[in-house]
């Protein structure tokens, strides 16, 4: 499902338009943005939680060249399933 079809499925179950359901993903995946742009964890109970995870510098290899490249430290965001979610798929 891509996010066009995630759009239409909202609107369909929450019985609005297709821009007000898209207005609606939207503003909540900004709010998740904005949350871990501030360091911040989100946790929805029961879905799970998005957090951000530090990486350290380190050295890897050019798999093109075999040349050592540095790698920069740096934020990822990091999705960890909540139980309800996890029981749903293992269904």
């Amino acid at each position: 499902m891509n996010k066009g079809e995630f759009v239409e499925a909202l609107a369909e179950r929450l019985d609005v338009s297709r821009a007000q359901a898209e207005r609606s993903l939207g503003a909540v995946l900004e709010i998740i943005e904005a949350e871990l742009a501030a360091g911040n964890k989100v946790a929805l109970t029961g879905f799970g939680s998005f957090e951000v995870s530090e990486r350290a510098a380190r050295t890897g290899r050019n798999p093109q060249t075999g040349a050592t490249i540095k790698i920069a430290a740096s934020r990822v965001p990091k999705f960890s399933a909540g139980a309800a979610l996890k029981a749903a798929v293992s269904k």
